[in-house]
Formats: C-alpha cells, structure tokens, sequence
C-alpha cells in the first residue's frame, strides 16, 4: 500500500469523525437554526469550491460573497468556512495525491505541521470578540490579494521553476515550520493554497508539488481545526451541511469535467473584490461589533 494511500484512508476516516460530531452539534441545536440565507450559502459553496479546485481559492470568494450579502456574521466566517469546505477539500485531496508524484515524507511531515498549526490558530481565532475577527478578516483579504497578484504575475517566488519532488535537511525544516505557520492563519480565513504554492516554488520544488501538498494540508485541517468551532459554536449551523453537499459537487465538476478556463482576469476581479471587502470588514471595526 503506497502513502498516498495511506494518507488518504486517514484522511477519510478522520472526516468520517469530524462529520459526526458536525451531525451531532446540528441536530442539539435544531431549534436555533436560520435558514434564511441558505439557498444562497449553498450557491456559494459550489462556485467557491469549484474555483478551489482550479487553485484560485475558495476562501476568499465565500468571504466576498457573504460579507456583500451579508449572509454569515463577520465572527462566524472563520469557523463556517473551515467547518464547511473541510469535506469538499478532502474530495480534491483524493483527486490530485493520486495524481501528482510527491516524496512521501516531505508530503506527511508538511501536512502533519499544518494540522498542529490549525488547532493552536482555532483556539485563538475562535475566541476573538467580533471586532478583533472584523480586523483579522480585513487583514487576511488585503494579504491573499497582493499574494495572488504575485501568483498571476509570476512576482517573486512564483516566478521560480524548480524540478524537486521533495525536501531534505534544512530545506524541508523550512517547508515543516512555513506550513505550521499557514495552519495557523488559515484558521483565520487566509486560504493556505496561494502562499502554499509560493513556499513550495521558493523551496526549489516543482510547481504541480504545490497541489497535494496544499489540498491535503487543508483537507486534514479543516476537519482538525472544524471540531474547535463546532465546539465552540463558532459557524453557521443552518447551512454547513447542504454547504458540504454542494461544494462537493462542485469540486467533482471542476475536477472531472473541467480542463481549462481563462482565469486570469477572473483573478484580478476576485482581488479587486476581497480589497473592496476587506475595506469593508476595516470600517465596520470601527463600530465595535
């Protein structure tokens, strides 16, 4: 049994667990639920998801979309959005690990530290009061921006072409603490996959190595870091299991069905959009939750 494989079985059982506990916390608070916005949510979750699978992201488009419409409180992005896509990633962890050749070991030991990180960040992010979140989301945008832009324009790090499948020595113990440190912001709504591959690039690695290394970070995270908010009741209860459904459609679309799309000028709009939102989140910090 190879280690993809064996990576994935874990993975699936951890999601299996996560699941459960998600089903459970639903249900003891049936009463509670607004399911006012989900039809929206549900939309969302499918063209989030569908653009993570391309390697766009999806974090940053659900950002922008419910902060527009309003349909998740500013304190419960973090959590919805690490609750809600964890599963949908796990279906793009299973499409690409199999797909791309990675050195084991460089693979396990950077999704190990993205797991660890994640907990630590969901233990802070998920008690921050609604200013401080407003604040960190604001943050967040204005950084998956300029480090997408870097992305498209190949600027810095993604200008780099390496030809390595994996890390030894003092490289990989870079790749080890950069990825931990990722785990830990992406609980606070900075999608992992951009700077990611940035780091993957700048290590001297291939540029397909990014794909299961950032999608099996995220798939093990999310679940690891979910459980916190979900504990913590830090998420949108009423939509995060239709959510789950339907980004799962939409990754096994983008994944299977989709080849190609020109999406460099629906990058440089996305960016435009998470600036606009993050100026947003900014001034109603202002106004102290």
């Amino acid at each position: 049994m190879s280690a993809a494989t064996i990576l994935l079985i874990i993975m699936w059982v951890f999601a299996a667990v996560f699941f459960v506990v998600l089903v459970k916390d639903v249900v003891a608070h049936k009463d509670e639920l607004d399911k006012s916005k989900m039809g929206y949510n549900v939309i969302v979750s499918m063209i989030a998801n569908f653009f993570d699978t391309l390697g766009i992201g999806s974090y940053a488009i659900a950002t922008s979309a419910w902060k527009f419409n309003k349909a998740v409180d500013d304190d419960l992005i973090p959590g919805t959005l690490n609750v809600a896509f964890g599963i949908p990633i796990c279906v793009e962890a299973t499409i690409f690990i199999q797909r791309i050749d990675m050195d084991p070991l460089t693979l396990v030991l950077m999704i190990a530290a993205s797991i660890v990180g994640s907990v630590i960040g969901a233990r802070i992010i998920s008690r921050l009061d609604i200013m401080k979140i407003r604040v960190v989301m604001g943050v967040a945008l204005i950084l998956v921006a300029a480090i997408t832009l870097c992305k498209i324009n190949e600027v810095g790090p993604f200008g780099i072409l390496g030809t390595a499948r994996g890390l030894t020595g003092g490289l990989l113990a870079v790749g080890v603490i950069a990825n931990f440190i990722l785990g830990i912001l992406m609980t606070a709504g900075i999608g992992l996959y951009a700077p990611c591959m940035a780091i993957v690039l700048l290590l001297g690695m291939s540029a397909d190595v990014a794909f299961p290394v950032m999608m099996g970070s995220c798939a093990y995270l999310c679940p690891a870091c979910g459980i916190t908010f979900i504990k913590e009741g830090k998420y949108n209860r009423a939509s995060t299991i239709p959510m789950i459904i339907s980004g799962a459609i939409g990754v096994l679309i983008a994944g299977f069905i989709v080849t190609s799309l020109p999406l460099t000028v629906l990058t440089y709009l996305v960016c435009v959009v998470m600036v606009i939102c993050a100026v947003m989140f900014f001034h109603d910090a202002k106004k102290r939750g």
